[in-house]
């Protein structure tokens, strides 16, 4: 499951910012940050979703970078639901998967890696 979480991160960063495979993506960052700099957010945000998958595999202070992986899928879910919903690409349905992703964060480190 840790490397299903990683590949989350890494498609999304590398895939749909970096390579602009999915332009969506920087809509969103345009519509909500601004377009003045937006593609150059939109791939600081590609490169720190990379950062967060090496990191989610390295396994270096899991505990935290679970609790970070919760606020940031959270905090940037809410922010697109109210701000762009018409930009998701299931609409408001999103949160369901948002939900769904944060519950699979937390299960899998609180749970599956319970530290003996």
């Amino acid at each position: 499951m840790t490397f299903l979480i990683a590949s989350v991160w890494f498609i999304n960063g590398f895939f749909c910012k970096i390579m602009n495979l999915t332009p969506r993506h920087h809509q969103i960052v345009e519509a909500i940050l601004g377009a003045e700099y937006s593609s150059q957010l939109t791939l600081l945000i590609g490169f720190s979703e990379i950062i967060m998958a090496i990191w989610i595999l390295i396994g270096f202070k899991s505990r935290f970078n679970a609790i970070l992986q919760i606020i940031i899928v959270g905090i940037m879910n809410v922010l697109e639901f109210i701000l762009v919903p018409e930009l998701l690409l299931c609409g408001k349905m999103n949160t369901l998967f948002a939900f769904l992703f944060i519950f699979m964060v937390g299960y899998n480190e609180f749970v599956l890696n319970e530290v003996d």
